[in-house]
C-alpha cells in the first residue's frame, strides 16, 4: 500500500475492500459448499502430489485446493510446508535447503531449479548417448574375416583390433 500513490483515506478503503473481498469469500464458500466438499478438498490437498504435472499445473491445482482449507494452509509457512511436500522428490530436494517460507518465492525458485535441473538431464542424455556411440566398433576394429580353403570349408580367423576390447553386443560396454 506504501508504493500507491494515494492519500490515506484512500488507502484505508483499498485495504477494507481486500478484508472485504477475503471475508465475502469465506462467507460464500462456508454457505454454498458443502462440508463434504471441503473434507474431499482438505484431503486432495494433504495428498497432492505433482507426479507428472508441470510446475504450472501442480501450482494451480494447489492454490485451486488451498482456497476451500483456508484453515489449513492459513499462515504463509504452513503453505510453503504444504506445497513443497508434494513436490518431485528431485526438486524437493533443490528446494528444502533453501528453507524459502515466502510462498510466491517458493513457486519461482521452484521453476528456476527445475529449469536448471531440466538441461542437466539433457547433457546427461546426450554424454551417454555420446558414449554409446564410441563404444561401438569402429573402421580400426574390424570382424573376424573369413578365409576361403582350397577344400570348400570356411573357417573363421582370429579377431584384428587396434584398439583392444571390442564392446559388448548386449550392453555395449567393453568387457
Amino acid at each position: 500500500m506504501d508504493d500507491l500513490d494515494c492519500i490515506p483515506e484512500q488507502k484505508l478503503r483499498s485495504a477494507i475492500s481486500l478484508l472485504r473481498d477475503e471475508a465475502y469469500q469465506w462467507w460464500l464458500i462456508g454457505k454454498y459448499v458443502g462440508a463434504s466438499y471441503m473434507d474431499a478438498c482438505r484431503r486432495d490437498v494433504l495428498n497432492l502430489t505433482q507426479g507428472d504435472r508441470s510446475m504450472a499445473e501442480y501450482e494451480a491445482e494447489f492454490l485451486r485446493l488451498s482456497c476451500y482449507v483456508r484453515g489449513m494452509v492459513a499462515l504463509e509457512y504452513e503453505r510453503c510446508v504444504c506445497f513443497e511436500d508434494g513436490l518431485r522428490d528431485n526438486l524437493r530436494v533443490l528446494i528444502a535447503s533453501q528453507r524459502e517460507r515466502g510462498f510466491s518465492i517458493l513457486v519461482e525458485k521452484t521453476k528456476i531449479a527445475k529449469d536448471v535441473k531440466h538441461p542437466e538431464h539433457q547433457n546427461i542424455d546426450k554424454e551417454r548417448g555420446k558414449n554409446k556411440r564410441d563404444l561401438e566398433p569402429s573402421i580400426s576394429v574390424q570382424r573376424p574375416k573369413k578365409k576361403a580353403r582350397s577344400d570348400g570349408l570356411v573357417r573363421v580367423g582370429p579377431l584384428v583390433s587396434t584398439t583392444g576390447l571390442q564392446p559388448c553386443v548386449i550392453c555395449g560396454r567393453s568387457h
